[in-house]
């Protein structure tokens, strides 16, 4: 599946406004996930919708907040233009369950994961292992690593994310304690710069989907990589590693 600027938007309007039917749920996790197809007269999607009343209560985040999360995440990858996550909205009105995220499916094989994946592009990788920081990702699995038609690889799954205390659990330590390249910091530093503004359109919708602690330790991490510009390493001290791994 190839997402360009246009589709993007096409596909963002379909899902915040488009009939939602339900196609069927999605058996694993431990939250309601439904698998619903977004329809308007001229354009339909297959979608993933995550009711709020469907989250299990957790102890460590806000009762009703994942699925603001999983939008989160997609705003951070757009504003590090680095297209990670599939187009994601917070569905409102019209939603057969009431509110909660709506994310584009993309189509793949399920079988396919992290751990097997035959094509590991560096760049990608990299990217992925910063973005997992930068977001807190309590939750990294290897099967929440998609690849679609096109071995373009997708991040999915981001409910468990953005907590203010630092609670990064993921199965990709690659580079670890490397240096970051050029390129991907130059990326970080035009991230800092727009939360120094705090001008930004994404970063004014940031401010309706995670608290001000949450999005003032997102904004520290950043300026960690910056400062000690090192891809992390698992710690000694905590769990670094979800479980399970897949």
């Amino acid at each position: 599946m190839v997402l360009n600027e246009f589709s993007v938007i096409s596909d963002i309007q379909l899902l915040q406004t488009g009939q939602i039917q339900l196609v069927g749920q999605v058996v694993l996790g431990s939250n309601i996930t439904l698998l619903v197809r977004v329809t308007s007269q001229d354009h339909d999607v297959q979608a993933i919708y995550k009711p709020n009343q469907g989250e299990r209560p957790l102890w460590d985040f806000p009762r009703y907040s994942l699925s603001k999360r999983e939008v989160a995440a997609f705003v951070v990858s757009n504003l590090l233009s680095w297209d990670l996550v599939p187009p994601t909205v917070y569905r409102q009105k019209n939603a057969p369950y009431g509110p909660g995220s709506l994310q584009l499916f993309i189509p793949h094989d399920p079988n396919i994961h992290y751990f097997n994946l035959v094509n590991k592009p560096k760049d990608t990788i990299q990217k992925i292992i910063l973005f997992d920081y930068l977001i807190n990702n309590a939750d990294r699995k290897g099967g929440h690593l998609i690849q679609d038609e096109n071995q373009k690889l997708w991040l999915i799954d981001h409910g468990l994310s953005f907590s203010k205390e630092f609670k990064l659990r993921t199965v990709i330590w690659d580079y670890a304690g490397e240096t970051i390249p050029k390129p991907l910091l130059n990326d970080l530093q035009s991230l800092h710069e727009k939360f120094l503004s705090n001008s930004h359109p994404l970063l004014i919708k940031l401010q309706k989907l995670l608290s001000v602690e949450e999005r003032d330790a997102l904004s520290s991490r950043i300026v960690e990589l910056l400062n000690n510009p090192k891809f992390p390493k698992p710690e000694e001290t905590r769990r670094s590693y979800p479980w399970p791994l897949i």
